[in-house]
């Protein structure tokens, strides 16, 4: 599946569903900043990698496409959770991105400058995030084969 981005869906979205990122966000945040008080910054921040939205995003993709589905009269509703699946792999790579972030951040902030450091961060997160995300999609292709060829 190629990722791509469409600014018209954004005018698609209701309000309710903004509100309902909006609270799934603030409370994993505040989840986070109540870890830090009580067992310090260090594990607080292990939080921070989590998507806070990610709950929300996963649940109204599938609800949004089961209804989309629904409205086309198809009985298939299936779609919807395998979308769902593919925002979850999607938030797990990019988490794993983050926490390489992280680590390159609390490693080299104290012996560089910040805004060198940040740079480097971020493009360690981005490297990582999509070679994660291209290792998958191999992986997933190499084992098509291999039942392409079982089947056959």
């Amino acid at each position: 599946m190629r990722v791509h981005l469409r600014l018209s869906k954004v005018t698609n979205t209701s309000w309710t569903d903004y509100g309902m990122r909006f609270l799934f966000g603030g409370v994993i945040t505040v989840l986070t900043g109540l870890f830090a008080r009580e067992y310090g910054p260090v594990f607080g921040g292990l939080f921070l990698a989590f998507p806070a939205i990610f709950p929300a995003s996963s649940t109204l993709i599938e609800k949004h496409q089961r209804e989309a589905e629904l409205a086309e009269g198809s009985p298939n509703t299936h779609r919807g959770r395998r979308l769902a699946a593919l925002d979850a792999r999607g938030a797990a790579w990019g988490s794993i991105g983050l926490m390489c972030f992280g680590v390159f951040v609390w490693k080299l902030l104290p012996e560089w400058n910040a805004a060198g450091t940040l740079l480097a961060a971020f493009g360690i997160w981005l490297v990582a995030s999509i070679s994660l995300w291209r290792l998958g999609d191999l992986r997933r292709a190499i084992r098509g084969r291999k039942n392409h060829r079982a089947a056959g």
